[in-house]
């Protein structure tokens, strides 16, 4: 090769990694700011909370989007006087249709796909303006969710992962969890509460909102920062993670919603699949039971101590109160930890494998416990046993009052489902129209009014068909899977796909939101733009 190619190679390539630097460090900023900001940003309390975060992130997005768009333009013009073109020759090689299935990723194409039926929902719906916009529900609307795709597609394939960014994301969790829990004992330390009814006070908290809202954004704190703890080797980042963990444990139970049950089950019933492999993984995750299981107890005892001042507890975790013998539990749970840690300290290789035999057993126990879930749940509702499950049958029994009229919307979804056309079957009646859908046709009827399924996939279901419930969910599952493969690559991968888990678990019971939701496509961005091995799996102009 003569040196005058050389040299020419030399100043592509410097050229090329010029542009992905500056491409990146947009990004960058746009992210700091979405994960370190957004979350804790408010206007007028909670009177405009929604519609204030919701034009913060479109505002923020729309300009890294055009930001980038613009700076494209500009080193595509600088490729072309410079060198004829070359770089921009090669990137709409690898955007060619027979080119797709190596430029993108699973998780790509049906990200894409999931987009472009969304598009066929609004287009085809009756009500175009209202689907687009998302005015009638809660602004997740065809505008939003297009930036939600398109920031997923730009991050995760042009953005060079930090390690530090989620970092910076559970500094900004941790402020939202202590201000949750001075909530708690009605501390209201941002005076948030000042100019909404008093009877209200208890179920709006912290920078978030609603304590259904909070909870779920707090699920996908607890999800990173469980598992980056369960799997870091640097001592710092056990002891940090550490902490965050215990924090969120108790933000997700003072939160007082039902959804954090469903993430606290995803994390604990889930993690083992990745620990069960190895002696520090098991130990890992018993003293996280553990520790949980102290945090209950902890709480258990402020409530004694300062009844007069906390909220209280409710549901699940008053039943968990009230049981005389729970502190015994927390103290076997301890003891089994202790025997464990005593027993890996000794061993040689603190790290040797275990095999697959725990991983087989725990399979098995969540096979059987599925199994008895079901009986529970048979027993209840068809064989007419609910009277001998006391408070446990509210969640047992399936009623029309089931999760605060979720029962009842819920089976009023799938009536109204069935009278669908075939048209609107596979496409829905057009994003965040639910609240028109059960207006017009149920609204006489209704007990109150929902604007929402509360619950995520079956409101997908309604709004976009059974079409784009099957994209988001494979979509979502495919992104899941990259992840998990790339874990021994990066590690802190691991804390995004665990933060996306917990989050589509308590989605079941929650609705998607934008003041939650934006978090989670970010957080799954950033997961999959780590998974990228290199300049071959990415889009460089």
């Amino acid at each position: 090769m003569s040196s005058q190619s050389k040299k020419i190679k030399v100043h592509n390539y410097t050229f090329a990694e010029a542009c992905s630097s500056i491409i990146n460090g947009v990004i960058s900023f746009f992210i700091v700011l979405l994960v370190l900001v957004f979350p804790i940003i408010y206007h007028n309390s909670y009177i405009d909370i929604l519609v204030f975060k919701y034009q913060f992130y479109w505002g923020s997005v729309v300009a890294m989007l055009s930001l980038c768009f613009i700076l494209s333009l500009i080193m595509l013009v600088i490729d072309y006087k410079k060198y004829k073109g070359e770089h921009t020759k090669i990137l709409f090689t690898r955007l060619r249709p027979k080119n797709w299935r190596k430029t993108f990723r699973a998780a790509d194409r049906w990200a894409i796909i999931f987009l472009i039926i969304l598009v066929i929902s609004t287009f085809q719906s009756d009500y175009f303006y209202e689907s687009f916009w998302g005015n009638e529900g809660r602004y997740s609307g065809l505008f939003l969710m297009t930036l939600y795709v398109a920031s997923y597609l730009m991050i995760s394939r042009f953005w060079k992962a930090k390690e530090w960014v989620l970092d910076v994301f559970l500094v900004s969790g941790m402020m939202i969890c202590f201000v949750g829990i001075t909530d708690y004992f009605r501390m209201d330390v941002l005076n948030l509460h000042k100019y909404i009814a008093y009877e209200e006070w208890d179920i709006f908290t912290s920078t978030i909102g609603n304590i259904n809202m909070y909870t779920g954004y707090v699920a996908l704190i607890l999800g990173s920062s469980a598992t980056w703890f369960a799997i870091s080797i640097s001592r710092i980042r056990v002891i940090w993670c550490y902490l965050c963990m215990v924090v969120s444990f108790f933000a997700i139970i003072l939160g007082r919603s039902d959804n954090g049950y469903l993430a606290l089950a995803a994390l604990f019933g889930f993690l083992p699949f990745l620990l069960f492999r190895s002696k520090t993984g098991m130990k890992r995750y018993l003293l996280m039971v553990a520790t949980f299981g102290t945090v209950v107890l902890c709480i258990i005892q402020m409530n004694k101590a300062y009844g007069d001042t906390v909220i209280g507890l409710d549901s699940l975790f008053q039943t968990l109160a009230d049981f005389k013998g729970f502190i015994y539990v927390v103290a076997g749970l301890w003891a089994v930890y202790a025997a464990v840690y005593i027993l890996i300290k000794k061993s040689q290789n603190k790290n040797e494998e275990v095999g697959l035999g725990f991983l087989y057993g725990w399979a098995g126990l969540m096979i059987l416990s599925i199994l008895v879930l079901g009986f529970l749940l048979f027993d209840a509702n068809v064989a007419g046993n609910a009277a001998r499950y006391d408070s446990l049958g509210n969640y047992l029994v399936f009623n029309d009052s089931w999760g605060t009229g979720r029962g009842y919307i819920w089976r009023k979804s799938m009536e109204l489902y069935k009278e669908f056309t075939p048209m609107h079957k596979l496409f829905g009646h057009g994003l965040d129209t639910f609240g028109i859908l059960t207006v017009t046709k149920i609204g006489e009827e209704m007990p109150q009014r929902f604007e929402n399924a509360h619950n995520e996939y079956l409101q997908y279901f309604m709004t976009i068909g059974l079409t784009g419930l099957i994209a988001y969910v494979v979509f979502l599952g495919s992104a899941i899977r990259c992840m998990w493969k790339n874990v021994k690559t990066k590690p802190y991968i691991i804390a995004c796909c665990f933060a996306v888990i917990c989050y589509m678990t308590q989605a079941v019971v929650n609705i998607s939101v934008v003041i939650v939701t934006p978090m989670m496509w970010l957080l799954l961005s950033i997961g999959m733009a780590s998974c990228k091995k290199g300049s071959d799996n990415s889009i460089r102009i």
